[in-house]
C-alpha cells in the first residue's frame, strides 16, 4: 500500500469520530513526569552507584539528563508545531524517509506493548510480597482489565488516572529527598551523620573506567524512558501549542530535581560498597537505595511504603505504555501503514481495535507461568531498552532536518510556537551520546575469549529487525529514499 504524501491529511481526520483534545497541561506535565519516575530510579539507580561510584553516577545522570532535555526540546518542537497521535513515524517520515518512519513506527509500537506485559508481570511480583498464597496469574489478569478499562473510557480518562499515579510519586520522591536531607543536616538522628565519608571509600567518588560508566549508561537511560510520552499525548491536548511548551520546559527542571537530587542524597547516604547495591534481584524491594535510605533513618515500615510506591509505579508505567501503543498504532493505520481496522474510532474518539490489538501483544504477560520469568523478563527488558534509544535516535534526525529544511524554505523562527534552544547543537549533541550508549551498551561481550552470541543478540536483536522494516518498506514501496529538502511540507496540522 503506497504512503500517503506528506501534505495528505490522515484519513481519520476526515470524517466520523476523531481523537478528543481533553488532555490538560497538568495531564501533560504529569505523563511526562510519570514516565520518567519509575523502576529505573527507584531500583536500577543503586546498581549505577554501585558499579561506578557516588560521583560517577551523579555525573552519569547529569550527562543524560542533559541529553533526554535536548531530546525533549527537539521533540516539543516538532510536537508543538505538529501535534499528532503517532507524532514519532509522522515526523520521520515527512523529513527523513518514508520507510524510516513506517519502520520507527512499528518499532515504537512494540517496544511500549512488550513494557506494558513487562510491568503486568512485575505486578504479580509485587503482589506477592503481601500476598504470596495467591497465584500471580490473578493479578495480572485484573490489573491488565483496569488498564484497558481506563484507556478504553476515554483519553481524559487516562489523563487522569495517569496524573494521580505520577503525583504518587512525586510525592513519594519528595519525601525521600526531605527525609534525606533530615539525616544528612542531623535532624533526623541515626546516630551518625555520614558527612562526606562516603566520597572517599575505596575508589570514590570514581570507581571503574570510562567503558564501566558506558555499560551502566543504559540503566541510567532506562530510567528516562517514557519522557517523551508528552508528545505522543499532544494530538489529544487540548491546546496543544500551549500546553505542549509548557510541559516541555518544565520536565527539565523535574528531572534535575528528582534523579540528580536523589542521586546525590543516595550516595551521600549509603556507600557504594554496601552489598545490598550490587543485587540484581528487581522483585525484592530491599534492594532499592530508597527503601535502604528510609531503614538508615529509622523509619517504620519502609519496606512496605517503598513496596506501594513501586506497584504504582509499575502500574503507571503499563497504563502509559497502553497509552502509548495504541495511539501509535492508531495513526499508522490512519496514515495506511497498519491495517485500516487499526484507525477505527468509537464515539468517544477512542481507537478501540487499536487497544485490543496492543493488549494482544501485552498478553503475552500471561505466558510468564510456563518459562523462566526472569530470562523472559530480561530479554524483552534488553529489546524494549533498545527499542527506546532507536525512538531517541530518530528524535533527534527528526528535529535536524525539520529545522533545516523549516529555514531553507524561508520560514521565520518566530512564527514557530516552541522554539528548542542550542541549535544545532543540542540534536547532535543527542543523537551522537545515544548513538555511543546503543553501540557500547554490552561491549564485554565482545572483549571475551569466546563471545557469547545469545547475549549479544538479547542486547541487539531491535537494530537488525528495525533495518529489515526499513528495508522491507523500501523495496516493497520502490521508495526514493530520503525526503529531500525541497520536498519537505511545512503545513502544520490544525490545533483546534
Amino acid at each position: 500500500m503506497q504512503t500517503p504524501s506528506p501534505s495528505d491529511t490522515p484519513p481519520a481526520a476526515h470524517a466520523g469520530p476523531q481523537l478528543r483534545r481533553v488532555l490538560k497541561t497538568r495531564h501533560l506535565t504529569m505523563i511526562a513526569i510519570g514516565g520518567a519516575i519509575g523502576t529505573g530510579l527507584f531500583l536500577a539507580s543503586g546498581a549505577v552507584i554501585a558499579q561506578v561510584g557516588p560521583g560517577g553516577a551523579v555525573l552519569t545522570y547529569l550527562l543524560l539528563g542533559l541529553m533526554v532535555y535536548y531530546i525533549m526540546t527537539s521533540l516539543g518542537e516538532l510536537a508543538a508545531f505538529m501535534p499528532v497521535a503517532g507524532s514519532f513515524a509522522t515526523y520521520a517520515s515527512r523529513y527523513v524517509d518514508k520507510g524510516f518512519g513506517f519502520a520507527l513506527g512499528w518499532n515504537f509500537w512494540f517496544s511500549w506493548a512488550v513494557v506494558v506485559a513487562v510491568d503486568l508481570v512485575a505486578s504479580q511480583l509485587i503482589m506477592a510480597y503481601w500476598f504470596p498464597d495467591v497465584p500471580g496469574i490473578v493479578w495480572t489478569v485484573l490489573f491488565m482489565f483496569v488498564m484497558v478499562g481506563l484507556n478504553a473510557i476515554s483519553a481524559r480518562s487516562y489523563g487522569e488516572a495517569e496524573y494521580w499515579f505520577a503525583l504518587i510519586k512525586v510525592v513519594a520522591v519528595v519525601c525521600f529527598l526531605i527525609a534525606g536531607v533530615g539525616v544528612l543536616a542531623g535532624i533526623i538522628h541515626t546516630g551518625s551523620t555520614p558527612g562526606f565519608s562516603n566520597w572517599t571509600t575505596g575508589d570514590a567518588p570514581f570507581a571503574g573506567n570510562i567503558f564501566t560508566m558506558m555499560g551502566v549508561a543504559m540503566i541510567a537511560a532506562y530510567s528516562f524512558q517514557g519522557t517523551e510520552l508528552v508528545a505522543v499525548a499532544a494530538g489529544e491536548s487540548e491546546n496543544p501549542r500551549r500546553n505542549v511548551p509548557l510541559a516541555i520546559r518544565q520536565v527539565f527542571w523535574r528531572i534535575l530535581l528528582f534523579y540528580v537530587l536523589s542521586i546525590i542524597v543516595i550516595a551521600f547516604l549509603i556507600p557504594y560498597t554496601d552489598p545490598q547495591l550490587l543485587r540484581s534481584d528487581v522483585t525484592d524491594v530491599a534492594v532499592s537505595p530508597f527503601t535502604l535510605v528510609f531503614q538508615h533513618a529509622g523509619l517504620l515500615s519502609a519496606a512496605t511504603v517503598m513496596n506501594a510506591v513501586i506497584l504504582t509505579s509499575v502500574l503507571s508505567a503499563g497504563n502509559s505504555g497502553m497509552y502509548a501503543a495504541t495511539r501509535m498504532l492508531y495513526n499508522m493505520a490512519a496514515e495506511g501503514l497498519a491495517p485500516r481496522v487499526f484507525g477505527r474510532l468509537t464515539r468517544t474518539g477512542v481507537p478501540l481495535y487499536a487497544l485490543l490489538g496492543t493488549t494482544a501483544v501485552a498478553s503475552l504477560c500471561l505466558l510468564s507461568s510456563a518459562y523462566s520469568p526472569q530470562a523472559v523478563y530480561i530479554w524483552l527488558l534488553n529489546l524494549a531498552g533498545m527499542t527506546e534509544f532507536i525512538v531517541w535516535l530518530s528524535i533527534a534526525v527528526s528535529h535536524y532536518r525539520f529545522r533545516t529544511g523549516y529555514v531553507r524554505h524561508g520560514h521565520s523562527l518566530d512564527a514557530l510556537p516552541y522554539k528548542a534552544a542550542a541549535f544545532p547543537f543540542g540534536p547532535l549533541f543527542a543523537f551522537s551520546l545515544c548513538l555511543l550508549i546503543t553501540l557500547g551498551q554490552n561491549y564485554q561481550a565482545f572483549l571475551q575469549d569466546r563471545i557469547n552470541w545469545m547475549d549479544v543478540a538479547s542486547t541487539y536483536l531491535a537494530i537488525p529487525l528495525f533495518l529489515l522494516l526499513w528495508a522491507g518498506y523500501t523495496v516493497a514501496n520502490k521508495s526514493s529514499g530520503w525526503i529531500r529538502y525541497r520536498d519537505m511540507q511545512f503545513k502544520p496540522i490544525s490545533a483546534e
